[in-house]
């Protein structure tokens, strides 16, 4: 299962990225405001500057609803760098624009998945990625890992090429469960990444055994 960061800030993505494990990136318009990056300009060349920082696909969500909007700045962020992957929201527009997009080499991240039927026409349409959102579906009291697993085995079952990438991770459990559940990707803050090192044991156990080297030395 790849690992990828879901943030906009260039220091969270080099920590990540020195560790050895980060696969790619995934951003939206929210995390750019966040980090302060306003106007399509900034916000392309902040693009670039992830690209070049991380050697996986980068995740550049549009703006636009409407099929030729989304075109028309598809092709744009495509055009910044090779490891850019548009983010095209699941309405009937953005179904529409991931065929069109397949069909020219562009490759997609279908994003704001609630449904396995959802999934089935990102799939359809030929999104290189389908991102269910885990997190805010169990904030409406369904299974969002549950939902991960239905996708990952009708993706199976029917073998389609779309990759399932587990967005909206809110803590390292949420990680866990999705590598079970066959999530080809997962994306997550970096706290939530970081969450996967901390265990009561292996605290315990480094304190012993600095505890009995010192005892050696003494």
């Amino acid at each position: 299962m790849k690992i990828f960061i879901d943030t906009a800030s260039l220091n969270e993505i080099c920590e990540a990225n020195d560790l050895g494990i980060l696969d790619g990136v995934t951003t939206n318009p929210s995390l750019m405001a966040k980090e302060g990056i306003k106007g399509l300009d900034n916000i392309y060349a902040h693009y670039l500057k992830i690209c070049e920082t991380v050697d996986g696909d980068i995740s550049a969500e549009v703006i636009a609803t409407d099929y030729d909007g989304m075109m028309r700045e598809a092709r744009i962020l495509a055009g910044i760098h090779n490891n850019i992957v548009v983010k095209i929201p699941l309405i009937p527009a953005g179904i529409k624009a991931i065929h069109s997009l397949t069909t020219e080499g562009i490759r997609t991240n279908c994003t704001l998945n609630f449904s396995a039927g959802q999934a089935i026409l990102a799939a359809k349409a030929g999104a290189t990625y389908i991102s269910p959102f885990v997190g805010r579906i169990d904030d409406i009291n369904w299974d969002g890992v549950a939902l991960i697993e239905q996708i990952s085995r009708i993706y199976a079952i029917q073998d389609f090429d779309t990759e399932v990438l587990a967005a909206s991770i809110r803590n390292p459990m949420h990680i866990v469960q999705c590598a079970e559940a066959g999530a080809d990707v997962v994306t997550c803050p970096l706290s939530t990444i970081m969450g996967l090192f901390k265990h009561p044991l292996t605290d315990i156990g480094l304190e012993r055994f600095l505890a009995d080297y010192h005892k050696s030395q003494a």
